[in-house]
């Protein structure tokens, strides 16, 4: 099997437990995904480990990390911390299998992108993507980076901690129905400058049968594809996403699938 006809699916077994309430936290979140994901020999699990605080506090100030640990302790037992932790370790992770070159996607949560600086809502914590891309550019692995935030909610907090640094390019795509969604993203990425990574803050929470009722499985397939071109063509392969929102369990597992094979192989 080539380096470039496999995913690696970075997951932890702690992740399938429920940490809170919210949709995001709720049990059986990511079974549909586990389980059909676990089906295809081109899809490696791979376990993360907790971020640092060092690493954290690249994207969060000092405050946000204590307040955080001062919810988890209050509310959650300190497994909300644990968890954010965890979360935030799996997009270093991930980020660090696509500055190599290889496709990865982050089975992850809590999620992240509405994490600012110094405050957080929206079931996010720390902020995934910042956290992963200032540790990549922190070691010299990488300058510059397009953002692809396909999330049914725009991540304000990907934009508070990386939207003033013109190495980032953020995009939240706009667009009724497949067609109009789609021709967006390609736009928006034929024209964007080249950069030393692209990753996607994957939300399938635009998916026709969950809170957006927008696209249907075959378009985060297309969207995955056009991440894939877009990174043959601008940043020698390096791509990767990580997954935000998303509420309809039964077939979040069947529309993570469809876009990692879109980021696996493109349009073939």
């Amino acid at each position: 099997m080539s380096r470039l006809s496999s995913v690696k699916i970075v997951y932890h077994h702690l992740m399938r437990v429920s940490y809170d309430g919210t949709p995001a936290g709720a049990p059986g979140r990511l079974d549909s995904a586990i389980e059909i994901l676990s089906k295809h020999p081109e899809y490696e699990f791979i376990e993360p480990a907790p971020a640092t605080d060092e690493q954290i506090l690249r994207a969060h100030g000092p405050g946000h990390l204590d307040e955080v640990k001062r919810d988890s302790d209050y509310t959650h037992q300190n497994l909300l911390y644990e968890m954010a932790a965890l979360a935030a370790g799996g997009a270093i992770l991930t980020g660090e299998i696509a500055a190599e070159g290889e496709p990865a996607f982050g089975l992850i949560r809590p999620p992240g992108h509405h994490a600012s600086w110094d405050s957080y809502w929206g079931y996010c914590y720390h902020n995934n993507i910042a956290v992963s891309l200032l540790h990549l550019k922190a070691l010299g692995k990488i300058d510059t980076a397009f953002i692809l935030d396909f999330d049914l909610h725009t991540g304000d907090g990907n934009i508070n901690i990386l939207g003033d640094d013109e190495s980032f390019v953020i995009h939240n795509p706009r667009g009724h129905g497949d067609d109009a969604y789609l021709a967006d993203v390609r736009k928006v990425l034929e024209s964007s400058p080249d950069v030393d990574i692209i990753v996607a803050s994957a939300g399938f929470d635009q998916y026709i049968d969950d809170w957006g009722s927008n696209l249907s499985t075959d378009a985060f397939r297309l969207i995955g594809a056009m991440m894939h071109e877009y990174a043959m063509e601008k940043c020698e392969g390096r791509r990767f996403g990580l997954l935000e929102g998303g509420y309809n369990f039964g077939d979040l597992g069947k529309n993570v699938l469809a876009f990692c094979e879109g980021l696996r192989i493109g349009s073939k």
